[in-house]
């Protein structure tokens, strides 16, 4: 017998390093900074974080079982396409997007004047309310790789529905 509960929740974790040459694309806006982030696809450590969490909640999988790095298919791809993807696969479970909730670490840009655009464009992608979106910035206080400007990390939770 088959105990499918109607609530689930997942946690998702993601970092990348800067690199030079790339623009820096956060919950699918571009950011004006001097440095982007190194990856496989666009390298948005945001989206990323989301990916996983909802992947994990309901398909049992991380992201990287889902789109790996070395699938070329995935080259420099756009991850709104990737989190497209993921909450199609979530929807052929019969599980709904309650809400999202995501906090990037990182020393600087300071993402303030961005946050809204950023919820905005997750919005449309997830099919959900703004209000059920929640992107915190925080730093480490100069420690580790964030505090030394190395990389950005994003942890993400989402709660699923089953219908």
């Amino acid at each position: 017998m088959t105990n499918r509960v109607k609530i689930k929740t997942g946690i998702g974790f993601d970092a990348h390093r800067f690199a030079d040459d790339r623009p820096l694309v956060l919950g699918g806006v571009e950011i004006p900074y001097s440095k982007g982030l190194a990856g496989h696809s666009d390298a948005d450590v945001l989206i990323h974080a989301i990916i996983d969490s909802l992947a994990g909640a309901a398909l049992g999988v991380d992201i990287g079982t889902l789109f790996p790095d070395t699938d070329e298919s995935y080259k420099g791809i756009n991850s709104g396409i990737l989190l497209e993807k993921t909450v199609s696969l979530i929807k052929e479970e019969g599980l709904e997007i309650g809400n999202i909730d995501v906090q990037v670490i990182l020393e600087e840009p300071r993402l303030k004047n961005y946050i809204t655009g950023m919820r905005r464009a997750l919005a449309g992608i997830l099919s959900i309310d703004l209000e059920n979106i929640t992107i915190k910035a925080t730093t480490t206080e100069k420690m580790g790789f964030c505090g030394r400007k190395e990389g950005i990390a994003a942890l993400a939770v989402c709660l699923l529905t089953r219908n």
